[in-house]
């Protein structure tokens, strides 16, 4: 999954939070430096994407695309599932997309001293082009979709997938909206276990 699942999957939980969103740019287990809640979350991040690279509905979302892109195929997936998740916000937040984001960022500024240096980098570009709320936009997604190309020095040819994304719209939602109620129930129970432990 992308940022906006992972932020959502954290519950509401300020440390977890933080540490699900930073997950992936910490390696192995350099965490020990960090408050436990924070610590926790880069563990739940870790089984969220374990859960989801071998749930069987992601894997035919992936295969869908991966003719044209390969290995990037779960990459694609995990940012139109997060296109899916703000385009239908209000079926899984009381609370409006813009009010949650804006709360994130200002999270982001709150915690700025624990962030690895990757996400101290891109923190300003992510709030000032507000990625996770254009996520719900289709231009926003193509945006994001440009950007990745970009970083694989146009070798992924991920700008393209915008058009499978347009093709293939009703299907990928359809996977997606099956896929996250069953990654919500195993999410909440991890998080209630990690919680709970000392």
């Amino acid at each position: 999954m992308n940022f906006l699942a992972h932020i959502y999957l954290s519950f509401g939980d300020k440390e977890i939070t933080i540490g699900n969103f930073i997950a992936d740019s910490i390696r192995a287990n350099k965490f020990q430096h960090l408050p436990t809640k924070v610590q926790k979350g880069i563990k739940l991040h870790r089984l969220i994407d374990t859960y989801t690279d071998t749930h069987l509905i992601p894997k035919i979302s992936s295969k869908r695309l991966h003719a044209n892109y390969s290995h990037y195929s779960r990459v694609i997936v995990d940012i139109y599932y997060d296109h899916f998740l703000a385009k239908n916000w209000t079926k899984y937040s009381d609370v409006p997309l813009d009010v949650f984001v804006d709360d994130f960022y200002d999270l982001l500024e709150d915690n700025y001293e624990i962030l690895p240096i990757g996400v101290k980098k891109m923190m300003p570009y992510m709030i000032s082009d507000n990625w996770l709320y254009n996520y719900s936009k289709m231009e926003g997604i193509g945006n994001v979709l440009n950007g990745m190309n970009r970083r694989t020095k146009n070798r992924s040819k991920m700008n393209f997938a915008i058009l499978d994304l347009e093709e293939h719209y009703d299907s990928f939602e359809d996977e997606f909206t099956e896929f996250f109620d069953e990654l919500i129930t195993f999410s909440k129970n991890k998080f209630n276990s990690l919680v709970n432990q000392y």
